[in-house]
């Protein structure tokens, strides 16, 4: 049981987000959880999509006491990593000021109330969903029904809207109903496929490659791409306020203009 306190131990905020994300049950493409440690106890706690310099030096000047991201600083693709050049530019200002990092991938993706997916859900129309996508056995999103069917063109604007951005959309006819979809937030692209084996008319994620614009059109999918950051802007926050109505600690959202 948690309860209000205008501050914390590291250890019980980790606690706390291990019983909330079940971090454990992903195979992930790098750690979850504490990346740097810091203060032992935390008062103030800045929330961003990424551990960039940009919002690094954000939490430093706000003098917060923690950093929760959604994709922190290590990933398995980038293998050994020397702290030099920008890499240092990001760690040592976590270090000098003891700011405890904290990321979490995808399980932030899949979770269904503070996921990524499941709030872009909520905001297009979507009140009920269940877990989709598949990467090494666990869920990475959401699919489910509208309930007021719209067309793909529709869906377009209303995304435009939602997420401040740009959206491509690759449809045979962008004036066709849809009814279904699935959402992996992010850089999943590839998995409009899922979508349809599912069944599903329609998939959003955040980027798209040539040859998916093209093939998912042809599979009859009408697929959305909203950009990899406007995408994952809503689970962070999520997130950040389930921890403020949780604790009542102060807490803050640091934004980033990332176009991509």
């Amino acid at each position: 049981m948690y309860c209000w306190r205008l501050n914390m131990t590291r250890q019980e905020l980790e606690q706390f987000f291990d019983d909330l994300l079940s971090p454990g049950g992903f195979q992930d493409y790098g750690p979850n959880g504490l990346q740097v440690e810091g203060a032992a106890q935390i008062s103030k706690v800045a929330f961003a999509v990424s551990a960039t310099a940009d919002s690094i030096a954000a939490a430093s000047a706000v003098k917060a006491d923690a950093l929760v991201v959604h994709h922190g600083l290590f990933w398995n693709f980038h293998g050994p990593k020397t702290i030099t050049g920008s890499f240092k530019r990001r760690i040592f200002p976590l270090i000098q000021n003891n700011i405890n990092l904290f990321g979490y991938h995808l399980p932030l993706d899949a979770h269904l109330e503070v996921g990524n997916a499941a709030n872009l859900a909520k905001l297009i129309g979507i009140s009920e969903f269940y877990p989709f996508g598949d990467y090494k056995g666990s869920p990475t999103g959401v699919k489910g029904n509208f309930e007021t069917p719209i067309s793909a063109l529709d869906l377009q604007e209303k995304l435009c809207s939602i997420l401040n951005h740009s959206v491509m959309l690759a449809s045979s006819d962008a004036d066709q109903v849809i009814r279904s979809v699935g959402i992996i937030t992010g850089g999943a692209n590839n998995e409009w496929v899922l979508a349809r084996q599912e069944e599903l008319d329609a998939y959003i994620t955040g980027e798209m490659s040539e040859h998916d614009w093209h093939e998912s059109r042809e599979a009859g999918i009408h697929m959305f791409a909203g950009g990899h950051h406007a995408t994952e802007r809503f689970g962070i926050q999520a997130l950040m306020e389930r921890v403020h109505s949780k604790f009542d600690l102060e807490v803050l959202f640091l934004d980033s203009d990332n176009p991509a």
